[in-house]
């Protein structure tokens, strides 16, 4: 996990296909088969939570997470 700057995000990682978001209000979720090309430009986005709405919600399938490795 690695933290970002955002004014939602608190952190982000990706191994094997799964990104992990950790949100500041203490949320995480799991996208799943998210290239790492995706994840790439999602952490050198200008603005992270914005390409986050709008290359990364609702496109991948997804989960809450419970916990983070």
């Amino acid at each position: 996990m690695k933290e970002v700057k955002s004014s939602n995000i608190h952190a982000i990682g990706w191994a094997d296909g799964m990104l992990k978001v950790r949100f500041k209000n203490g949320t995480e979720y799991h996208y799943y088969d998210v290239p790492e090309k995706a994840h790439a430009d999602l952490m050198s986005a200008e603005s992270v939570g914005k390409h986050f709405s709008q290359h990364i919600r609702g496109q991948f399938k997804h989960g809450k997470g419970d916990n983070w490795s």
